[in-house]
């Protein structure tokens, strides 16, 4: 694994993604490695609509969640990832867990670097988690970022 050649960090653009960001660009300065930053976006599934309802332009509406994400990822290489990190950015349409699994076995990377949101109960029952289900599949190692959230922020302000 060491030293890092390449490292692979996905990004859906919250708050604990840029920290995994943050991480991934401190692992590529340190070892020289290359930083693949990638968003995946989900395919938009096809509902049956009555007649007479508005029917909305899908390819159209798709096309554009690529062109944003691609903007985004653009805009996240300049502010947060320092000018001597050899980085690049792809945005892949598809199941996020599955497209960034494939991503790191395409690219044979040495380790992902992905943010968790910390869910419980029934949220993560409900919405899931990309970054367990990463870390189940990946055959590279995995590293989960993850941030407090502002509850335990609040709570630990409040016990210091």
């Amino acid at each position: 694994m060491l030293p890092l050649k390449k490292i692979l960090c996905p990004t859906d653009f919250s708050e604990p993604s840029c920290e995994a960001i943050k991480e991934a660009s401190e692992l590529a300065l340190h070892f020289a490695s290359e930083l693949i930053l990638i968003h995946v976006v989900t395919p938009i599934p096809i509902i049956p609509v009555s007649p007479g309802s508005t029917v909305i332009n899908l390819p159209s509406y798709q096309q554009e969640l690529e062109v944003y994400a691609k903007n985004m990822l653009r805009d996240l290489v300049e502010e947060k990832v320092p000018k001597k990190v050899q980085a690049r950015t792809e945005v892949i349409l598809g199941d996020p867990a599955n497209e960034i699994v494939r991503m790191a076995d395409d690219e044979k990377v040495d380790v992902i670097v992905i943010a968790t949101h910390g869910l419980s109960g029934w949220r993560r029952l409900v919405f899931g988690s990309v970054a367990e289900k990463v870390i189940r599949v990946a055959h590279c190692p995995v590293l989960s970022i993850r941030i407090p959230s502002q509850e335990k922020k609040e709570q630990g302000e409040k016990e210091g």
